[in-house]
């Protein structure tokens, strides 16, 4: 059993206290906050005691491993605190803002031999991984071309004073939110991305909220694979992924449809059922933990990731293509 440290108990780390309730496999026993204060009800809820000190949590001996729900510029220094610590450490998307922290990051677990896992949910979900199971198996040939859409109506949702609303912490738009889920599962179909031709505008949003809304890019894989990948933050709720290959094309919206379309015919529904992805990539981390398996998210994807987010905000500014670094 994985004992494990949360910090950060808003809206999201609360569902990540939930999705492993009665795990065999992980355990929140503690959770970290600025003002434990605001959640005696949570602790009542969970039996988790809140504290305020991320230091003291580190050095408790009863403490395996730490789960970050924090702001994405707190993460690089966050994740080298936990590996010098000799704790294991789980980090929400985005791992970083820059490569340059994401590549420190990783080779801080790496010296110190702990488990680094990211929270790409999306690629346990049940649907992905049909796909990729039918790629890998050759069903589409060879893969050519792959698109991605996440947008939704998240940006309507924000307020000043927010930490999401402000560029600092989150450039690109919607891209550390939402299209950095469809960023990730496209470099796990085609591989690492070379450069990118972005636009990045701020269309719709008040004055208060200090992001962009709409965010649109051109991808070229290093083997060659060409990709688009878009993310409105003021639109309905969409998610798709479509790979485009030599002998049809799969595409995923969502997390339980996929389609399936060979050279001739019609296309194929196939019928997936979803399934809990957060408490499937919380106990695959804690299997990665125990040795079992290596974490679904290998170091060189992650950095990959955010060197790309870093070309995606540097391409809209100048206007140009950018080689990823």
């Amino acid at each position: 059993m994985l004992r494990a440290a949360i910090f950060g108990v808003g809206t999201w780390g609360a569902r990540l206290v939930d999705a492993v309730q009665g795990s065999e496999k992980i355990r929140f026993v503690k959770a970290i906050s600025r003002d434990p204060g605001k959640y005696h009800e949570f602790s009542q809820k969970t039996r988790i005691k809140v504290v305020s000190s991320y230091g003291r949590v580190l050095k408790d001996p009863e403490i395996d491993a730490v789960v970050l729900a924090t702001p994405h510029s707190l993460h690089h220094k966050q994740i080298i605190q936990a590996a010098r610590a000799g704790k294991h450490v789980y980090v929400e998307k985005p791992l970083a803002l820059k490569r340059k922290n994401a590549l420190e990051a990783v080779d801080a677990c790496r010296v110190a031999g702990i488990t680094l896992g990211l929270g790409f949910n999306r690629r346990y979900a049940p649907v992905f991984v049909e796909m990729m199971r039918r790629i890998k198996a050759g069903e589409i040939g060879d893969v050519l071309h792959v698109e991605g859409q996440h947008s939704g109506p998240s940006g309507y949702r924000l307020k000043a004073g927010n930490w999401r609303a402000t560029r600092a912490e989150a450039p690109g738009g919607g891209m550390t939110a939402r299209g950095i889920h469809t960023l990730d599962a496209m470099i796990n179909i085609a591989g690492p991305v070379a450069s990118v031709y972005a636009f990045s505008d701020k269309r719709k949003l008040p004055p208060e909220v200090d992001i962009d809304d709409t965010t649109s890019m051109l991808l070229r894989f290093e083997n060659g694979v060409t990709g688009y990948l878009g993310t409105v933050f003021v639109t309905g709720d969409f998610y798709r992924v479509h790979a485009f290959g030599t002998n049809g094309w799969l595409e995923m919206r969502g997390d339980s449809e996929l389609i399936a379309h060979g050279l001739e015919g019609a296309a194929e529904r196939v019928p997936v059922a979803p399934a809990d992805k957060e408490r499937a990539m919380l106990e695959g981390f804690a299997d990665a933990v125990a040795g079992k398996q290596l974490f679904v998210v290998p170091p060189d994807e992650i950095v990959n990731g955010i060197a790309v987010l870093e070309a995606i905000v540097a391409s809209a500014a100048k206007g140009r293509p950018v080689k990823v670094q």
